[in-house]
């Protein structure tokens, strides 16, 4: 009996001591940020270059923001996977899809609620001119 408890004490001893091996593609690694940064600029980018269009809609405007800079991040996956361009990772891709979406909403919050009152304060008023003015 004496036996057995060593054999689980050395055994448990050496499980506390061993450690896992590290993560290659930690969540929170360095270039998470960057697929994260270069999304939501992507994001706000073609968002903004989709409202020069003529009758461009805000959802016109969100849904060429999303899909241009999901369609980069995929992009870049399939590189990775295909040539070797880097190590190909569902965790950055889902930093980008994360960048995409946070890049869209500060866009869209900026666009609504700050340019396009200053664009509708902006816009020349029309004179009137009173009918029995001499």
């Amino acid at each position: 009996m004496r036996r057995w408890l060593w054999v689980v004490a050395a055994a448990a001893s050496a499980a506390a001591r061993a450690q896992a091996p590290p993560d290659p593609d930690p969540w929170f690694g360095p270039d998470k940020a960057v697929h994260f940064g270069v999304s939501a600029g992507i994001a706000s980018g073609a968002y903004g270059l989709a409202g020069l269009l003529p009758g461009s809609s805000e959802g016109l405007r969100l849904v060429v923001g999303g899909s241009t800079a999901l369609a980069v991040g995929v992009a870049k996956e399939l590189l990775d996977l295909t040539i070797g361009l880097g190590t190909p990772s569902w965790k950055d891709f889902t930093w980008d899809v994360a960048g995409t979406a946070i890049g869209l909403a500060v866009t869209w919050a900026v666009d609504r609620w700050v340019v396009q009152p200053l664009l509708l304060a902006l816009q020349p008023r029309p004179v009137r001119v009173a009918a029995n003015a001499r």
